[in-house]
């Protein structure tokens, strides 16, 4: 090969990179997505858990609904008070004081107090107890199975197992609701922290047959709810439900209790 053939084959190629890279250029200036700063700012103040409890697809979803202003500053329940402030000022809004919430486990059935109808070999696994026929030992179909799901889901240490039933470390929960979304039985709720009374069973079934799966069962005997003068207790079907938003805390529904299942938080 002569010097010209090399010159020339070094030009070409050259040129094709030329152009090539011409192309990429117009290119990225034609399809290149607009990214808001603020989005980016707001993104780099958030946890970073990913948990969801925010109602968005990860931080990412949230950055971006909070810059195009459609979530408040302070939707974020792992960042708190802190990240909210933070996040406000990148906004040029106040950061609004918002109530801690969180998970609430409408069960009392301890080992000693819910029976077992039987023994349980299976995965050790909410979900895939209540999947086969019996869903699991207890006798209470709709109580805490006490496998352990909402353990196994929460990033915080807040939830354990204690004496066969899920119980909640009020320090630790930050209210992601990963917890609730992993409960078969739908056990857990996310509640205002100011709370002052809620009922610790979930049983629709009747009196005699709840006795006869738990010793602290509601019974659906609605004493609780003629006794409180301020509208803030209902019967969901068989079982006692308190509105935290309405309730004073007075403790006359938990004092009139025969089972003692409204339980002071």
């Amino acid at each position: 090969m002569d010097v010209l053939s090399i010159i020339l084959t070094v030009a070409v190629v050259g040129a094709v990179g030329l152009i090539i890279g011409l192309l990429l250029v117009i290119a990225g200036e034609k399809f290149k997505v607009e990214v808001d700063e603020k989005e980016i700012a707001v993104r780099a103040e958030l946890p970073g858990n990913n948990c969801g409890g925010c109602g968005y697809p990860g931080c990412d979803g949230l950055a971006a609904a909070i810059a195009k202003g459609e979530a408040p500053v302070n939707q974020c329940p792992v960042g708190g008070a802190p990240v909210a402030e933070k996040i406000a000022a990148i906004m040029g809004v106040e950061a609004e004081a918002g109530v801690k919430k969180v998970a609430f486990v409408h069960c009392s059935g301890t080992c000693e107090a819910a029976k077992d109808k039987g023994t349980y070999f299976g995965i050790q696994d909410c979900r895939s107890a209540a999947a086969i026929p019996g869903g699991g030992s207890k006798s209470c179909s709709y109580g805490c199975k006490g496998l352990g799901s909402c353990v196994k889901v929460c990033e915080f240490d807040a939830i354990h197992v204690v004496d066969g039933v899920a119980v909640v470390d009020r320090s630790k929960c930050v209210a992601c609701g990963k917890c609730v979304a992993v409960c078969p039985n739908h056990l857990i709720e996310i509640i205002p922290d100011t709370a002052k009374y809620m009922v610790a069973c979930s049983s629709q079934d009747k009196g005699k047959d709840v006795k006869n799966a738990c010793s602290v069962g509601c019974i659906g005997c609605s004493l609780c709810t003629r006794e409180c003068e301020y509208d803030a207790i209902h019967m969901n079907g068989n079982v006692s439900v308190i509105d935290a938003e309405k309730c004073v805390g007075c403790g006359k529904c938990a004092a009139k209790c025969p089972v003692k299942i409204i339980k002071a938080r």
